[in-house]
């Protein structure tokens, strides 16, 4: 009977697919940071209820939630040369598509693809601190900008942690899919080294015990995030209980 599996295979994926980690993890971070920051601004726009720009929130929050990452990745790698070709022909630039790594339409996808889901979270995690801490901030003089950075943003990342953490490690198994806009991450490496050794079966099971540590790794250091900033957050509040009690 032939061999059909063979577990030393994996054990030498392993390593071999590894070495492609920092590409998985740059475009992560960076798609993570971007998403953070349209987010936050996208959820700041729902909350201040800003017209025009609120519908168009909406609409886009649901078209990115709507559509498939895939398809999102597609339309980024064949809808920014379209684009430059735009920019070249109307304002007579002469920007050339050879010049963008591959990459930068990956991290461009999933930074508006996972800033939908950011900005619901960030949204509902802001509306979630108790109105009464706002209002009373303010009246001893507090400004808003102060009352946000101090009571409001320290509140709700407690809230959005979490999800935070969800979409975070969503975004990451989601570099899978970046192998078709021909960027060499991890799925992209296991792909190459199976189709040398002709052992794919082998190759996907290393690559899945990858992406199941990376899952696991960062699921802890969320977990101590949070940890960490509720334990910020009672101090702070029994500082400020004490501070009260003792000016009484």
């Amino acid at each position: 009977m032939p061999n059909l599996f063979d577990y030393h295979y994996v054990l030498k994926g392993i390593p071999e697919i590894i070495k492609y980690l920092p590409i998985t993890l740059e475009i992560v971070i960076i798609s993570a940071f971007f998403a953070l920051i349209l987010g936050f601004i996208l959820a700041l726009i729902k909350i201040n209820n800003i017209p025009i720009l609120k519908p168009l929130v909406n609409i886009y929050i649901s078209y990115m939630r709507g559509t498939p990452q895939l398809v999102q990745l597609y339309i980024a790698y064949y809808g920014i040369p379209i684009l430059l070709q735009y920019t070249n022909y109307y304002f007579d630039k002469d920007y050339s598509i050879n010049h963008i790594p591959s990459i930068i339409f990956v991290i461009v996808a999933f930074s508006f693809n996972e800033a939908a889901y950011a900005s619901e979270t960030i949204r509902a995690a802001i509306q979630s601190v108790d109105k009464g801490q706002v209002e009373a901030a303010l009246s001893i003089g507090m400004s808003y900008p102060q009352t946000f950075f101090n009571i409001i943003l320290p509140e709700s990342l407690i809230v959005a942690i979490p999800s935070l953490g969800n979409i975070f490690i969503g975004l990451l198994k989601g570099t899978s899919l970046a192998f078709v806009c021909a960027v060499m991450e991890m799925t992209a490496a296991s792909q190459l080294i199976a189709s040398r050794n002709l052992r794919h079966f082998e190759m996907y099971i290393a690559l899945s015990i990858i992406y199941w540590g990376l899952t696991i790794i960062f699921s802890r250091i969320f977990i101590y995030m949070e940890k960490r900033l509720k334990k910020s957050e009672r101090g702070i509040a029994e500082t400020n209980e004490k501070e009260s009690i003792d000016f009484q």
